[in-house]
């Protein structure tokens, strides 16, 4: 098989992640049809992460301006109308970082997370192993007894105001946004800069995502997410796909193997680098073939 052609690789890039003028999304409405489009996209560009992002698909592929005026800070105002409106999963997912997943693909990434039984007591479970933080613990517990609180209001009831508690506050707020315990679902005039997310329990937002991931195993969780990475990407090398994922290569090798096997994807060169990359076959037969 002959390399795959760098600039191939980058049109196709250009064309999946929006990134040429004419396909730059104008509206919510867009936004909404990117994110089922892709399956799941950064909000924010990640730095030495090549992914699609909601940023780069309105605003191109440059940094996120400091201006608070500039046009692409649009993206900052549909997110926000979005969070009541459960048109996608949005939280601090991959990577910990905001991720904008669609709601066919969200059950994929619940069913990698450590949630098996009843919400509302299987955490203590995490926490007697020593996966759980103690903050982590006393926030969700928070939540669950009180329901949907804004993070003002829930570092006063945690009593972890001051600046050292900050961190932990913070640590503890992401973990359980990365195992699908909490989400931001609104934003509340709080704080000293009059804004902060209001936050409520996974499975009372989305009641219906546990049984939607209940019958998926983690080994096809895995096999249909990296099969939607590589429709956005193209192609990738086993270390880029390993940084967007974090899955340790115990996890990450048995699902290449088994996509080479069942032809979704198939190993190739690029033309100037070492790695092997691993790609869709469309793509090593018509490069610009659009994604």
């Amino acid at each position: 098989m002959s390399p795959l052609d760098p600039e191939a690789l980058a049109a196709y890039r250009a064309h999946s992640f929006r990134l040429h003028p004419h396909l730059r999304l104008h509206s919510i409405e867009d936004a909404r049809a990117f994110v089922a489009e892709r399956g799941f996209v950064f909000f924010w560009p990640i730095k030495g992460v090549v992914f699609p992002s909601l940023w780069t698909a309105v605003a191109g592929d440059r940094p996120v301006a400091d201006a608070h005026d500039d046009p692409g800070h649009i993206t900052w105002g549909w997110k926000d109308r979005s969070l009541h409106q459960r048109w996608w999963y949005y939280a601090k997912v991959l990577r910990g970082r905001a991720t904008l997943i669609s709601l066919h693909d969200a059950p994929y990434f619940y069913a990698l997370s450590d949630n098996f039984g009843d919400p509302e007591s299987d955490y203590l479970v995490q926490y007697q192993d020593g996966v759980l933080s103690r903050e982590a613990r006393y926030l969700y517990e928070l939540l669950l007894h009180e329901g949907p609180l804004d993070t003002v209001t829930m570092r006063r009831k945690l009593h972890m105001t001051g600046k050292a508690s900050t961190s932990p506050f913070d640590r503890a707020l992401n973990f359980l946004q990365r195992d699908f315990k909490i989400l931001p679902v609104g934003v509340a005039q709080t704080g000293a800069w009059r804004y902060s997310f209001i936050y409520e329990c996974t499975h009372r937002w989305f009641p219906e995502l546990a049984a939607a991931a209940r019958p998926i195993t983690q080994a096809q969780a895995r096999l249909h997410l990296l099969q939607c990475a590589l429709n956005s990407l193209g192609a990738a090398p086993e270390a880029e796909i390993r940084k967007l994922f974090q899955w340790p290569l115990s996890d990450l090798r048995p699902v290449l193997r088994a996509l080479l096997a069942q032809g979704v994807c198939c190993e190739t060169s690029v033309s100037g680098a070492t790695d092997v990359y691993y790609t869709l076959p469309r793509l090593t037969s018509n490069p610009l073939l659009a994604p």
